[in-house]
């Protein structure tokens, strides 16, 4: 018998691929929406096999009502920002919107429960620290808004599981692939296919979004409870990074190091012409003090939980996707 799973955040990035990687598995996936904004880039096929529910993370009621008959969530919804002006609804939906779908798993009979939260809800370092899943939040001018409202995001889970919830955590880093470049951190490919001039040494970890979803769906059979896991495939440099997105598109290297005086400079010029032309930035005061730090994450416990469990090389993820946007832009 098929495992019924809801998933939260069913359009979002993350979200839809996780629904592929459940569908093409067998499962019987509900999914909710806020709109009708559907994945492109995800096969028809595989969205027409999906029980589709409007819903809201603020609507507990309506949360309750799409569980109903389910064994497993994996909650996939969040906002991501950078921006200040972002921050109550980042709040909001990251925390609130948490302890919305964690309490009505509760009260439903949840069996089976994965949250996905981030790196970012670790912290950051300032020494180039190697980061497992046993470090301790620290408050700290290196953690943006976004990663707050994870780590307290965390909690409500934290809390859940205490009370009963099965489930575990899963904490990608930044999530990298073929999806909408407009949204989410795909916006990474457009700036890069843009020639963005500036590049910098900071170190994160990164994950190929296909990787990520086949993790939940392996942890969606696990028995272990309690834990979390880090999901990176590697640690690069954002210099390589962009280097890897430019070299895949053919277009020209970032050649400008961003010191922390150019960040400043280069993040505030940014605000402006966002200010003029209307789009968010991917630059801001907070994703340029990021961008100069330097975190490695290590990711032996997942690879020990789920043997055979192989991650996909970045250098791969960034030329497949690439070759996918490229082919979008010709034939859209």
């Amino acid at each position: 018998m098929s495992i019924k799973t809801l998933v939260t955040g069913g359009t979002g990035f993350l979200g839809a691929y996780v629904i592929q990687e459940l569908v093409e598995k067998g499962y019987r996936v509900r999914a909710i929406r806020r709109s009708d904004h559907s994945p492109f880039y995800i096969p028809a096929s595989v969205l027409q096999q999906v029980e589709w529910i409007p819903g809201d993370l603020l609507d507990p009621a309506g949360l309750e009502e799409a569980m109903e008959g389910m064994d497993a969530v994996v909650h996939a919804a969040a906002k991501v920002s950078f921006t200040r002006k972002d921050r109550r609804a980042m709040f909001q939906t990251n925390i609130e919107g948490t302890a919305n779908v964690v309490n009505a798993a509760l009260s439903m009979g949840i069996r089976r429960f994965v949250h996905v939260s981030s790196v970012a809800a670790l912290g950051r370092t300032e020494n180039e620290e190697t980061v497992t899943e046993q470090k301790k939040w620290v408050d700290s001018k290196l953690n943006t808004t976004y990663a707050l409202s994870k780590y307290h995001g965390e909690m409500e889970v934290w809390r859940a599981m205490a009370e009963g919830l099965p489930g575990v955590i899963v904490n990608p880093g930044t999530i990298l692939g073929y999806g909408d470049w407009n949204t989410s951190s795909c916006a990474i490919f457009k700036t890069a296919y843009g020639e963005f001039p500036w590049y910098s040494n900071g170190i994160n970890g990164f994950v190929d979004v296909r990787d990520v979803a086949r993790a939940i769906g392996r942890l969606l059979n696990e028995e272990v409870t309690g834990e979390r896991y880090i999901l990176t495939g590697d640690n690069w440099s954002f210099r390589q990074v962009f280097d890897g997105m430019a070299d895949g598109f053919r277009k020209q290297r970032p050649s400008r190091e961003a010191t922390p005086f150019l960040s400043g400079l280069a993040w505030r010029m940014s605000k402006i012409r966002s200010l003029i032309s209307g789009q968010p930035s991917l630059l801001t005061r907070e994703s340029a003090r990021v961008a100069q730090t330097s975190t490695r994450y290590d990711n032996s416990r997942i690879l020990r939980q789920l043997p055979g469990f192989v991650f996909t090389p970045l250098q791969e993820t960034i030329r497949q996707a690439c070759e996918a946007y490229l082919k979008h832009l010709q034939t859209s």
